[in-house]
């Protein structure tokens, strides 16, 4: 069984910086696709950045120039680096590692832009 957890939320203000991590308790980076969607209060989860085996990165408008997705493959972890934040970027953020059929998804962190 394959497990994610996420750290790195918190309280920032706008225009600040928060980095995301998400961890996985092996390695998965040579067949998985990752991304990282969120959820706004009384919204539906979106896609923010995902980036595939190959490498190739796909961004959100709403995120794009502010945010980079990357891995660190020997250590298992998904970052999502996080700039220029505004207050309409409040969210529960998810990390998500996808091979069909297997989906799996991390717990969520909570990001609050404000100021």
């Amino acid at each position: 069984q394959v497990q994610l957890v996420e750290s790195g939320g918190g309280v920032v203000q706008p225009g600040g910086s928060l980095r995301l991590s998400c961890a996985a308790t092996r390695n998965m980076f040579d067949i998985y696709s990752e991304a990282w969607y969120r959820q706004a209060p009384g919204g539906v989860r979106g896609l923010v950045a995902a980036i595939t085996p190959g490498d190739n990165i796909n961004y959100a408008d709403a995120v794009k120039g502010r945010f980079t997705i990357s891995r660190d493959i020997a250590k298992n972890t998904l970052y999502l680096q996080m700039s220029a934040l505004k207050p309409e970027d409040t969210a529960v953020y998810f990390c998500n590692f996808h091979n069909e059929p297997n989906d799996y998804w991390g717990q969520g962190t909570l990001v609050t832009v404000s100021s």
